[in-house]
C-alpha cells in the first residue's frame, strides 16, 4: 500500500484539517499519516481558538513518520507561523520529500484568518519552492501572485505569475464567482482547464484540505499530475453530491459516500 502524510491543523468538528485529509486518503487508497500543526478549537459556523504546537515537537512527528514509514507524497495545510514552516521546510529538504502538494490555508470557509501575515512571505520564500503543486483559491491566489482576479484570463496569468516565481504547478480554484468551478492546472508553461459543474451544496467545510489530500494521494499512487487533478476533482464532486447536512453553519462533505462493505453498514 502507497503512504501520504498530511503535514497540517487538527479540526475538531471533522469536516477540515487533518481528519478531512486522513478520511481522503484513505477513501484514496492511500495510508494516511499526520504531523498536526496546530490545535483548532472550530465547527461549521467558525474557529474559536488556535493553539499551536512547537516547532521542535512538529519536527518530532515529521521524523517519526519518515525514519519508519516514509511516505510516497506529501500534503501540506495549515501552517500558521514561520518557525513551523521554516521546520517543515527544513525537515522536507532533508528527507528529500516527493510528490509535495502545498494547499495554502489562509481563511477558513467560516471567513476566520488561519495564518499571521509574516507567514505569508515565509510560505512563499521556503515551501512553495518545494512543491510539486501548490493549490489556492481565488483570494489566495491573489495574495500570492499580488494580481487581482476577475476573470478565466487572470486566473491564467495569476497563476502563471506564481509557477515561474517558485518553480511549481499551479492548480488555481475556480468558484467564488468566477466561474462554474472550473479550475486552472498550469504546469511547465502550458495551461490546462478542468471543467466542472457547479453544485448547490452549501455545506463546503474542507474542500480546499480534501482536494488537496486527493490530488496527493494520487500522486502517491504513481498518477500523473494531470491525472491526478482529474481523479481527485471526481472524488471532490461525488462527496459534494452526496448533500451530508450537519452543523449550523457551512457543513462538511461526506467524504466517505462511496464506502461500502460489511464494516460501513
Amino acid at each position: 500500500m502507497k503512504t501520504a502524510l498530511s503535514i497540517a491543523g487538527s479540526d475538531c468538528s471533522g469536516g477540515a484539517g487533518i481528519q478531512a485529509d486522513l478520511k481522503t486518503m484513505t477513501m484514496n487508497g492511500v495510508f494516511a499519516m499526520s504531523a498536526i500543526t496546530a490545535l483548532t478549537a472550530q465547527n461549521t459556523t467558525g474557529v474559536r481558538s488556535i493553539m499551536e504546537v512547537t516547532p521542535e515537537f512538529l519536527g518530532q512527528q515529521i521524523d517519526a513518520v519518515f525514519e519508519d514509514i516514509p511516505p510516497q507524497a506529501v500534503k501540506i495545510g495549515m501552517v500558521s507561523s514561520v518557525p513551523l514552516i521554516e521546520t517543515i521546510a527544513q525537515k522536507l529538504r532533508f528527507y528529500h520529500a516527493a510528490n509535495i502538494v502545498v494547499d495554502p490555508v489562509m481563511v477558513a470557509t467560516s471567513g476566520s484568518a488561519l495564518i499571521e501575515s509574516n507567514a505569508v512571505t515565509a510560505l512563499k520564500k521556503l515551501l512553495l519552492p518545494l512543491a510539486c503543486v501548490v493549490t489556492p483559491n481565488i483570494p489566495e491566489a491573489e495574495i500570492l501572485s499580488g494580481r487581482s482576479i476577475t476573470g478565466e484570463a487572470d486566473m491564467v496569468a495569476a497563476a502563471k505569475a506564481i509557477s515561474e516565481a517558485y518553480g511549481c504547478a499551479v492548480l488555481c480554484k475556480g468558484g467564488h464567482s468566477i466561474n462554474d468551478a472550473n479550475d486552472l492546472l498550469y504546469a511547465e508553461g502550458n495551461a490546462h482547464w478542468f471543467m466542472g459543474k457547479r453544485i448547490h451544496n452549501p455545506n463546503t467545510h474542507g474542500t480546499g484540505c480534501t482536494l488537496s489530500s486527493a490530488i496527493a494521494s494520487n500522486l502517491a499512487k504513481g498518477y500523473s499530475l494531470e491525472e491526478s487533478v482529474k481523479r481527485a476533482k471526481d472524488y471532490i464532486s461525488g462527496a459534494l453530491s452526496a448533500m451530508l447536512d450537519l452543523g449550523a453553519g457551512s457543513g462538511p462533505m461526506n467524504h466517505a459516500f462511496d464506502l461500502s462493505g460489511a464494516f460501513s453498514r
